[in-house]
């Protein structure tokens, strides 16, 4: 379980660590190609680790199996833009406003993409918390396939943030602490998540569909746009292809 729930924020931490090696920022049409990677990895992951077994764990209310992963996806994609207003942050075409605007633009990235890594971390720990209590619907093989899932759209984020953090005058040290703090709270929601299991088991299909919807909510809000952003290209589409064929087949094959 350990290995699972560290694996993401290794994805990070190695991403972030491009800083270190590398000379120049991350190319515009590059950073398009693994936000696009990012996005289909992650809606593999909700749809395959998530969703369906949200579904598979009420398949004892028959017909009515899809209404805990509605429910679900729904509210986490409500409470996503919830924190979208409350906590300042930096979208994509760099837009801010109120207080937004009074923190430093290298503080609203590392705000976005740490806001962005609450879901996942929480989709760890939900599917964690119900392997624990010996579901037949979930497996350690799958639990694991979504934690490398998140951990290989981890890298390019971490890279993503490292990278424009070191452009902007800051040292490769700092860059890359930035960045690894990013990641770091991944593994934390996902033990708090593990902590509160008594409470989460008999609600479970609701709380993995939650999580589905937060991860959907940040692809549809923050990667899609990103990906398309400049001059028109089917980069982004093609790597989002990609991503999401890499994660499904890691689902399948490990599931």
């Amino acid at each position: 379980m350990l290995l699972g729930l560290l694996l993401p924020l290794l994805g990070t931490t190695l991403g972030a660590g491009c800083v270190l090696f590398m000379k120049n920022n991350i190319s515009h049409r590059l950073r398009r190609g693994l936000t696009g990677f990012a996005g289909g990895v992650m809606v593999a992951a909700s749809v395959w680790s998530l969703l369906i077994p949200a579904m598979n764990y009420a398949s004892d209310m028959g017909k009515l199996a899809f209404v805990p992963a509605v429910v679900g996806f729904l509210s986490g994609i409500a409470f996503l833009l919830a924190l979208d207003r409350l906590i300042p942050h930096q979208h994509a075409d760099g837009a801010c406003e109120g207080l937004r605007c009074k923190l430093g633009k290298s503080t609203m990235l590392v705000l976005s993409v740490a806001l962005h890594n609450i879901p996942e971390g929480m989709a760890v720990g939900v599917v964690y918390a119900g392997l624990a209590s010996g579901r037949s619907e979930l497996s350690m093989a799958g639990a694991l396939a979504l934690s490398l899932g998140i951990a290989i759209q981890n890298f390019p984020e971490g890279a993503i943030i490292s990278m424009p953090l070191k452009a902007e005058g800051m040292s490769k040290g700092k860059s890359f602490l930035l960045g690894f703090l990013s990641g770091a709270v991944e593994p934390l929601a996902a033990v708090l998540t593990i902590l509160a299991s008594q409470l989460i088991v008999p609600v479970l299909p609701y709380l993995l569909a939650f999580a589905a919807g937060a991860m959907i909510y940040v692809v549809v809000e923050e990667l899609i746009p990103e990906s398309a952003q400049g001059e028109h290209s089917n980069l982004g589409t093609i790597t989002f292809a990609i991503g999401f064929s890499l994660m499904m087949c890691l689902d399948v094959a490990l599931g």
